[in-house]
């Protein structure tokens, strides 16, 4: 699962059948490291997710890829790559510990 910010939707003039009621988000990927530095803004590469839960545009979500973003259509198929699994009320993202030098000697 990835976090990304609601950037707008897609409206198609036709749409398939297993398609029908779904909402099509364009959501921008967060990255580690804006949400280290708190930012919480996008930064990746934007891309069209699937949704019903209908998030507002601005809003930061969380959506899976691949085989698991059309398993809300089972036992029917939908040609879907991602899927908007959540919507985000909150993160609380520690950044990792730096990982020590090739030289530096471990306690």
């Amino acid at each position: 699962m990835r976090l990304g910010i609601v950037r707008g939707r897609v409206v198609l003039s036709a749409a398939l059948d297993s398609l029908r009621g779904t909402r099509l988000l364009v959501v921008e990927p967060v990255s580690a490291r804006s949400l280290a530095e708190g930012r919480g803004e996008g930064g990746g590469t934007p891309l069209v997710v699937a949704d019903h839960l209908a998030p507002h545009t601005g809003q930061m979500i969380g959506f899976v890829e691949g085989r698991e973003a059309a398993n809300p259509y089972w036992p029917g198929e939908a040609p879907v790559d991602a899927y908007c699994a959540l919507i985000v009320t909150g993160v609380d993202f520690p950044p990792p510990d730096p990982a020590p030098a090739a030289d530096e000697v471990l306690p």
